[in-house]
């Protein structure tokens, strides 16, 4: 399809356009609340500028000045209308169909089109693509390809709303196809559970790439949909989404009743997108007729006619408003060719993986200790923390009256209340995202998987969202997930494994692993200051076997400085969590040899320096984990040490592992596949080398 010439002769445009279409914009009008001659002149201005600019960027893209475009043609009315109902200070979550959205908010063109070019000064300085950005000084939240996870950021933005009374209403988008994703469903729920302030705006053009709905869901209709989460039936709402007025007075209205009584609305704006999915995609797949249909229903046009019959605007003005837009235009794409390609700087792309943070330690301001488990050590960090972050919210299943699963918050209901210790529905994706969006707002946030296992399914949020977010638009992630991690205690292959090194490999993420209760609070506490993601690892087996003199009062305890627990010039043994109690035993058991034992305590950052001093000294190695051995964090230290500290050993560098197999239920079983069974036939090898 070729994109529809200008129309400016009023009998010419109504001949194109759908006299019903301009009839419906009559009707709205005539129904809506005071939108003045004004607000539709703007309205207008509005909904011209990104049709204006897509027009110009498909010239590019045939230039090949751009790599890639997704179209918002045929689809202006909702973002355009969305964005303007709503205050400049209330978050939207746009989609890659939405650049009425980022032109309503006035961002730069000249720093939107260097995005779209992949120049330094664009949003994501060359790292990410088309609309994959954020900005908050325009309070938008940028989408990744995976889609869904944007509904749970909007939980967590209209959970700091509620929690703050601000009064304020978020929006976020969602395609028909996207809604099929399993996030649309946790993020409806938790809005509905919580009555989070938040419009979940579906945009159903009806077509999924190539896919049309009738192969993606069987609902007549999304809004149908509202009575499976409680959501009362008036508030999901259907509207026109070729139909400006409609769109703008049906968001209007929607946001003003959310701010002053939270709930989520479903609203369900009908469109179709005039050209591909993305330009490479084609419409070859619509049938025959399909577009011819809908290009009489053309937001642009029939806005603009009705405009002119309404004597609102008149030709002139039209002529006008266009050659300002396509000025403002080719003037800001032009200064934007000019910007120089990015220089690659590897220092630059590696320090913009973190958001800056003192690292320093916090001495407790008295010397007075008294034993605590491991568990209790966790605990008295987070309440400790809770009383000094103001702003700390923490969330988890049956985290509130229950305690959690392992008792870490058991009576933190009556002294914090339940606002900011939260129940939640079984959906890690969306309460992590939740967090995700607390963060933006200037929150921090707690989320505890019951067992480390079931953070498979936040997965996406935590590698895509929590880890690329600083490196991709500058915005921090202060997020912390509570891992309770490991084996030893007959649970199974659910309940039981070690996954540690999924995360180590994600650059963005702090892994933290302590393996003693000083540890454990010290570098819990610590990571509720690091603005950045941390994903704590407390292993299960530890919680209540283990006892230590830990300090009463508030510290904290560095990122990335390893604990040498005992020293020797014989062997270096490297490990971390219930490792560290494993090699301590063995020492025990062989008194004969003479080991430096280092702790990690944390992966990421990784203190290289200490491993090296030790294996300089000593010239052997075994490196040691509960994980299983292929693809564990023991094939990168044995690497590294390797690499920069081969002319020093004396021995191959020996990695001590437990099976390449899922972890077994049966206790004998267990036993067999734990890495601490090879421990003693690892040290006899090494040292006879």
């Amino acid at each position: 399809m070729l994109i529809q010439p200008y129309r400016m002769a009023t009998t010419f445009a109504a001949k194109f356009c759908d006299m019903q279409a301009i009839t419906e914009l009559h009707i709205q009008f005539n129904n809506s609340s005071a939108i003045d001659k004004a607000e539709l002149i703007a309205l207008y201005k509005g909904i011209l500028k990104p049709r204006l600019i897509e027009e110009k960027m498909l010239s590019q893209l045939r230039l090949g000045k751009i790599s890639k475009w997704f179209s918002s043609f045929g689809q202006e009315a909702i973002s355009v209308g969305a964005t303007m109902a709503l205050k400049k200070d209330e978050y939207i979550l746009p989609m890659h169909r939405n650049l009425g959205v980022f032109t309503a908010r006035e961002l730069p063109l000249k720093q939107l089109f260097e995005q779209f070019q992949g120049k330094k000064n664009g949003f994501t300085k060359g790292r990410d693509r088309s609309f994959h950005f954020g900005t908050k000084a325009h309070h938008l939240v940028g989408m990744i390809s995976h889609l869904g996870p944007q509904l749970g950021i909007a939980d967590g933005i209209g959970l700091a709303n509620k929690l703050g009374n601000e009064e304020k209403a978020t929006l976020v988008f969602s395609g028909d196809g996207g809604a099929s994703e399993g996030d649309f469903h946790e993020s409806l729920n938790v809005a509905a559970v919580w009555d989070l302030p938040v419009i979940f705006a579906i945009e159903n053009n009806s077509w999924g790439l190539s896919t049309p709905s009738v192969e993606q869901f069987r609902c007549k209709q999304f809004i149908d949909k509202a009575i499976g989460y409680g959501i009362p039936q008036e508030d999901a709402i259907q509207v026109d989404g070729n139909n400006i007025i409609a769109v703008y007075d049906a968001v209007r209205k929607a946001a003003e009743s959310i701010r002053k009584k939270p709930r989520p609305i479903i609203m369900e704006f009908m469109t179709f997108r005039l050209r591909g999915h993305e330009e490479a995609s084609g419409t070859k797949y619509y049938p025959d007729g399909l577009i011819e249909s809908w290009e009489k229903k053309d937001p642009v046009l029939n806005f603009e006619l009705y405009l002119l019959q309404e004597g609102i605007i008149n030709e002139n003005d039209i002529l006008n408003y266009r050659e300002e837009i396509k000025e403002e235009i080719n003037t800001e794409l032009k200064k934007a060719y000019a910007e120089p390609d990015v220089t690659p700087d590897t220092a630059e792309e590696t320090d913009d993986l973190y958001a800056p943070f003192d690292n320093s330690t916090i001495s407790p301001k008295t010397d007075k200790k008294t034993d605590k488990r491991f568990i209790d050590a966790i605990s008295e960090s987070l309440k400790q923390s809770m009383e000094r972050h103001e702003k700390l919210i923490l969330m988890g299943q049956d985290i509130a009256e229950y305690g959690g699963a392992f008792k870490v918050t058991e009576g933190f209901v009556k002294q914090f209340g339940k606002d900011r210790v939260r129940n939640t529905p079984l959906c890690e994706s969306a309460i992590i995202g939740s967090g995700l969006g607390l963060s933006i707002k200037g929150w921090k946030a707690m989320v505890e998987m019951q067992f480390a296992d079931f953070v498979t399914c936040g997965f996406n949020q935590i590698i895509n969202n929590l880890a690329k977010l600083h490196y991709r638009w500058s915005e921090n992630a202060d997020v912390v997930v509570r891992m309770p991690t490991g084996a030893g205690v007959a649970a199974g292959p659910f309940h039981s494994q070690s996954n540690e090194a999924w995360f180590f490999h994600t650059p963005g993420l702090r892994v933290v692993y302590p393996a003693f209760p000083q540890d454990a609070k010290g570098l819990l506490n610590q990571a509720f200051n690091d603005p950045n993601p941390v994903i704590f690892f407390e292993h299960k087996n530890l919680y209540r076997s283990i006892t230590q003199e830990v300090n009463d009062d508030y510290f904290t305890i560095p990122f990335g400085k390893a604990n040498l627990l005992r020293e020797g010039n014989d062997l270096t043994i490297v490990t971390y969590g219930l490792g560290v109690h494993w090699a301590l035993e063995a020492l025990d058991n062989n008194k004969d040899i003479n080991a430096d034992l280092i702790d990690l305590r944390t992966l990421a950052p990784l203190d290289t320096e200490t491993i090296y001093a030790s294996v300089k000294k000593t010239g052997r190695v075994i490196v040691l984990h509960e994980d299983c051995l292929t693809g564990g964090i023991g094939g990168e230290l044995s690497a590294l040490i390797t690499e920069n500290c081969f002319e020093y050993l004396d021995a191959p560098v020996v990695r001590c592992a437990s099976l390449d197999t899922p972890i077994p239920f049966n206790a004998k079983l267990e036993k067999n596949f734990l890495a601490n069974g090879k421990l003693q036939t690892a040290l006899e090898k090494v040292m006879k080398y």
